[in-house]
């Protein structure tokens, strides 16, 4: 049995068996690219082009505006048709550069090959700023700043947890790109001044870590940890207690702790930038769920939903689509929506999977909620809250450290949308 958290958890149905053995294929370029200004937490970037302006692939056409903020790049050749606001994954419109790419143009990229050892650390940061990285687990803070703590930290830690349900993106690199991987995070371990290094993984993926451990058998600052396969094991302070046993401050960053976390594929975006000089413009998709093809995709930044399911064949009338997986992903009303940096998944689910919150239940008082909540805090209670409008009562029960995995609603036998409930207050809450 792997190391695991202190509280709660679940255990769902992980149906990881749809696509983790489809090794990474790279989609097709198309003929339109909608890259949005912002596809990361903190300001939008600033856009660098108008309409009819020539770009050529990885040129940077969005400068990171303000310290929490990241550049945007092209991520093909081609010509400026238009710039709009335009719907995202996430929920809503954003200043969007919409390119159309040159016939001619196959996706081929200028690369260099460098060696990160005689790099300076001020130089290794920079390169990871100027490429626009940001975390790929599906926070999207930008990187340059997460390797820039405020605070003394002594363990890198790489999250190769996965425990979204249907999700293998971050399980195919593992096994594919695990020497790379490795490198990558001993580059941002130069930059950090870190000595230790754990990557954690879940122990439904016996073959992601045997590649990493075989690729970092003669490092010694690095450690694979194995993990009990449990959800959200991969949920930020919740892979720290795994892995260190420390615990994160209640509202503090993870670097309280000495500790900073990395998702795997931001540690594979670091390794080609520094090492290739390649800007964060495609990454790793996994296209699962109600299609014909389930499949782990290369994508180019930009990419509509729309061309990657038509690819893989929607099988089923009644589809519902998530961006990312079904626990933390977020529902779309379009398909014009463009794959984002932080795009980890493409879910199709059917009638019958998708819950229909448009009534629930009273609260049981069962206290399932409280005892699957892995932040050990009361749901049941917030909920109620929000629906007798009692809302400014609730921060001071630490709605506010709600980690928002679904738990909570996952085993609710009401039905309640208990994690919706929770979402409204903390955003009233925000606004004050």
């Amino acid at each position: 049995m792997g190391r695991t958290f202190a509280y709660g958890g679940i255990h769902p149905e992980y149906n990881k068996h749809l696509s983790r053995d489809k090794k990474i294929e790279v989609f097709d370029l198309v003929d339109e690219y909608y890259v949005p200004m912002q596809q990361h937490i903190g300001k939008p970037a600033r856009c660098l082009v108008k309409k009819g302006d020539k770009v050529e692939v990885g040129q940077k056409i969005g400068e990171a505006d303000g310290f929490i903020s990241a550049n945007i790049h092209a991520p093909v050749t081609g010509t400026v048709v238009d710039v709009v606001r335009w719907p995202t994954p996430v929920g809503f419109e954003v200043e969007t550069v919409v390119i159309e790419r040159d016939k001619a143009y196959k996706g081929e990229m200028q690369l260099r090959d460098r060696n990160w050892r005689t790099l300076a650390v001020k130089e290794l940061l920079e390169i990871v700023k100027e490429a626009g990285i940001v975390g790929l687990g599906g926070a999207t803070f930008p990187t340059h700043v997460k390797l820039a703590p405020q605070d003394h930290v002594d363990v890198l830690l790489l999250n190769g947890a996965e425990c979204e349900p249907y999700l293998t993106c971050d399980h195919r690199i593992m096994v594919e790109r695990a020497e790379d991987i490795v490198t990558g995070a001993q580059i941002m371990a130069k930059i950090l001044g870190v000595e230790r290094i754990i990557i954690g993984v879940e122990d439904n993926k016996p073959d992601a870590i045997d590649a990493l451990r075989h690729a970092s058998l003669k490092i010694p600052s690095i450690k694979v940890v194995e993990l009990e396969t449990a959800y959200p094991q991969g949920a930020e302070k919740q892979l720290i207690y795994a892995c260190t046993g420390r615990v994160v401050p209640k509202g503090a960053l993870p670097s309280k702790a000495g500790v900073v976390v990395n998702n795997v594929g931001t540690a594979l975006a670091v390794f080609e930038a520094v090492v290739f000089g390649k800007p964060l413009i495609e990454r790793v998709v996994t296209v699962t769920g109600k299609v014909g093809m389930p499949a782990n995709l290369l994508i180019r930044i930009g990419t509509p939903f729309e061309k990657v399911l038509k690819v893989a064949e929607i099988a089923t009338e009644t589809p519902k689509i998530i961006s990312g997986g079904p626990m933390m992903g977020i529902a779309q009303s379009t398909l014009s929506v463009p794959v984002v940096k932080g795009t980890s998944g493409i879910l199709v689910l059917d009638e019958g999977e998708a819950a229909n919150w448009e009534e629930w239940n009273d609260c049981l008082n069962c206290a399932a909620c409280i005892d699957a909540c892995p932040m050990n805090l009361l749901p049941s209670v917030f909920s109620r809250g929000v629906e007798l409008g009692k809302i400014e009562d609730l921060r001071k029960l630490d709605v506010m450290s709600c980690i928002e995995c679904g738990c909570c609603s996952y085993v609710c036998p009401a039905g309640r949308p208990i994690v919706q409930f929770i979402r409204v207050a903390k955003a009233i809450l925000r606004r004050g």
